[in-house]
């Protein structure tokens, strides 16, 4: 059993209070990137490939951009300029599409050629295929 004597002294410190009330905030508010400039990822591993989840709804998927270049794989987001209409006047505007650049490091396990991405539901969807590794076939030793 470990015991931890805490002296605060009925005190806060101003950086726990920060921390604290961070906490209680839902994940990402508070944070740079819940404002759009880095928009969240999920990536997964299956035996074969990596699956690139990246949360960007409301765009277009001809605004997306992306490059691979010596190892690094990187997603961009630039938002072209809308076109004014006289026909109507905005009186409030709450929309916010803000570019942004991700970049991945990628190691020499993926398939550089077979990398495919998709848009659908506000999700852009990239595989990274694995090489294929050379495996040892099996050997029978026998026994003198």
């Amino acid at each position: 059993m470990t015991l931890v004597k805490v002296n605060n002294n009925g005190h806060r410190s101003l950086t726990n209070f920060v921390d604290e009330f961070f906490q209680g905030l839902p994940a990402g508010l508070g944070r740079e990137e819940s404002f759009g400039f880095f928009p969240p990822v999920n990536i997964h591993e299956t035996a074969d490939a990596y699956h690139l989840e990246l949360s960007a709804p409301g765009r277009s998927k001809e605004d997306f951009k992306i490059a691979l270049d010596n190892g690094q794989l990187t997603v961009s987001f630039e938002k072209k300029e809308e076109t004014k209409t006289e026909d109507y006047k905005t009186v409030r505007k709450e929309f916010s599409f803000k570019s942004f650049k991700r970049s991945f490091n990628l190691d020499d396990q993926i398939e550089s050629n077979g990398i495919q991405a998709k848009y659908e539901n506000g999700v852009l969807k990239l595989l990274l295929p694995k090489k294929e590794q050379v495996k040892d076939a099996a050997k029978q030793i026998s026994i003198q």
